[in-house]
């Protein structure tokens, strides 16, 4: 194992279902980028979407990253970190960046205009609309970042392009929702930075946002980590591989393999080793570096038996 170095590295997967292929992966890709180069590497499992995630996945995912053979030096529950995230929209609304907002998902999907990330972009209908007297707390409405202009381009370890306009490509993100859960974008800001993460390892998909949470660090005075996205397991159809897109769990992996083996698949997929031989993750920190991980996503596909990869 290389020195200690003051680098912090994490995995920060959503509670919202069983572990899957790509989860697995991204779990792995960052496990290896924090124990190759000495750093600390910690486990946050972001359970704060109430529709979504549920107290049995927390138990699921720990138990999943543990079968794959992954350790971490800490681990800690998003939805434990209120807190920090309501002391974080006081300093924004004292820079009378929130604004109250009560327009629905169809509303914003009737504008027709679709954001970077490919959900719909909201066209800033009520971004002239002030707090309530008491404040962010006081609104029954969501609450919105009032984004300024401007073309942010965060730097990308591997080289990929994260230059955007927030403002225009994305529009003014929801940070706290009308049930009053705290939104992805703000919480992750702040935890990675309350918890000094120097290294952000995940998914190319998170790549449309990265410009969007950079411009949160900047407005709350935070640090900004280095980013590093990889690539992803799609399905033929081309998206995501994913608990709802069909991907099979990581339960019914184990049935029909070990955990070496399948860690040896994910080697093989992301470019570490020629060969699918059963691999424990610590061993492939003899091989592992980032110009060995290929650059292009792989297409996938569960037969019911094994995965396959398609041409």
């Amino acid at each position: 194992m290389p020195e200690p170095t003051r680098e912090h590295g994490r995995f920060a997967p959503t509670t919202s279902g069983p572990a899957h292929p790509g989860t697995l992966l991204a779990g792995l890709l960052a496990w290896l980028d924090a124990r190759s180069l000495g750093a600390r590497f910690s486990l946050r499992l972001e359970d704060i979407d109430p529709d979504r995630c549920r107290p049995e996945h927390v138990q699921d995912m720990l138990a999943a990253l543990a079968w794959l053979g992954l350790d971490w030096d800490a681990a800690s529950l998003q939805s434990d970190h209120r807190t920090r995230f309501e002391a974080a929209l006081d300093r924004l609304a004292e820079q009378e960046l929130l604004y109250p907002c009560a327009c629905s998902r169809a509303d914003v999907q009737r504008a027709g205009l679709r954001a970077a990330d490919g959900s719909w972009r909201y066209p800033g209908t009520r971004r002239a609309r002030a707090l309530p007297r008491g404040g962010w707390r006081q609104s029954e409405d969501a609450v919105r970042l009032r984004l300024a202009p401007g073309r942010i381009a965060p730097r990308d370890e591997g080289g990929l392009d994260l230059a955007q306009d927030p403002c225009h490509e994305l529009g003014d993100p929801v940070l706290r929702r009308r049930d009053g859960a705290i939104a992805y974008h703000l919480a992750v800001v702040v935890d990675d930075a309350t918890q000094a993460v120097t290294r952000v390892v995940r998914g190319r998909d998170l790549a449309a946002c990265t410009a969007l949470q950079v411009v949160l660090q900047r407005a709350l005075g935070l640090p900004t980590p280095s980013y590093r996205h990889h690539l992803l397991l799609l399905e033929a159809r081309g998206e995501k591989l994913a608990k709802l897109h069909a991907a099979v769990g990581w339960r019914e992996l184990r049935e029909r393999t070990s955990a070496e083996a399948f860690t040896g698949w994910l080697a093989q997929r992301a470019g570490l080793r020629e060969t699918a031989d059963p691999v424990l993750p610590r061993e492939l920190l003899a091989v592992f570096a980032w110009d060995r991980v290929r650059g292009e996503d792989a297409v996938v596909r569960w037969t019911g038996e094994a995965l396959e990869v398609l041409p």
